[in-house]
């Protein structure tokens, strides 16, 4: 008897294994903290396992259409997935928007900002570092606000410019700018910074950061990316979001 059910727990146990499946995920650099917790909840309720891939948006893109192996794609953007879904690389009515995005001004030196955007217009400082506008929208929200204040041509020759936001932040943290642009979610978690001083840069002063989700054709027929999908609409994933500056 005891044989028996050892067997059956061993089939079970073999089962559950053979339909946990991984989902392959580029993700958006903004977004590598939330991903990295909503990935352990995800693969501890279902089974299913995450490998993510971090980039600069349009980065990504370029790997997706020279046949990277990517099932689904969080992206910084709502253009590059629905680019991909016209060009045919995305599962038609699989988009959505699953979050929506804060810029912020940050230093790695406590009180070198006071909250306001008076240091940046003050403009005594050697280096101010943004994302490569032309691959990361937040790097292009960047170049919005300094247009917007007027700060373009100011602040021309100061600029330090990392390929994704991901390096933009580590020039920051590493004192190679004293001050720079980056996303909220890289320097805040519940409801407080993790370190240094900011600005949080008002949103009428740039497009909006809506940042949309697409099942990709090569996760077309995985069950993993269905149900990861189906995970970053729950109600988890929502309160992981949110925690990191994210609006939904």
């Amino acid at each position: 008897m005891q044989a028996r059910i050892a067997a059956l727990f061993a089939a079970l146990i073999f089962s559950s294994q053979a339909l946990a499946e991984q989902v392959q995920v580029a993700v958006a650099a903004n977004f590598t903290a939330p991903l990295q917790t909503i990935a352990a909840e995800f693969e501890k309720d279902t089974g299913h396992s995450v490998v993510a891939s971090f980039g600069a948006t349009g980065q990504l893109y370029a790997q997706i259409q020279h046949g990277a192996p990517f099932e689904v794609l969080l992206s910084a953007d709502a253009s590059t997935p629905a680019k991909l879904d016209s060009e045919g690389l995305g599962v038609s009515g699989s988009r959505f928007t699953y979050a929506i995005g804060s810029l912020v001004l940050w230093s790695a030196t406590p009180g070198y900002l006071d909250g306001s955007d008076a240091a940046l217009k003050a403009n005594q400082y050697r280096h101010l570092a943004i994302a490569d506008p032309k691959t990361a929208p937040y790097g292009l929200a960047a170049t919005q606000v300094l247009d917007k204040l007027g700060l373009t041509e100011a602040v021309q020759g100061k600029l330090v410019t990392g390929q994704s936001i991901a390096k933009a932040l580590h020039f920051i943290a590493t004192g190679n700018a004293e001050l720079g642009f980056v996303a909220l979610s890289q320097v805040y978690q519940d409801g407080q910074l993790s370190s240094g001083s900011a600005w949080i840069v008002p949103a009428e002063l740039h497009s909006p950061i809506k940042q949309d989700a697409l099942i990709l054709k090569q996760g077309e027929r995985n069950p993993a990316a269905a149900a990861f999908m189906d995970y970053m609409k729950g109600e988890k994933a929502a309160a992981i979001i949110k925690s990191y500056g994210y609006q939904l």
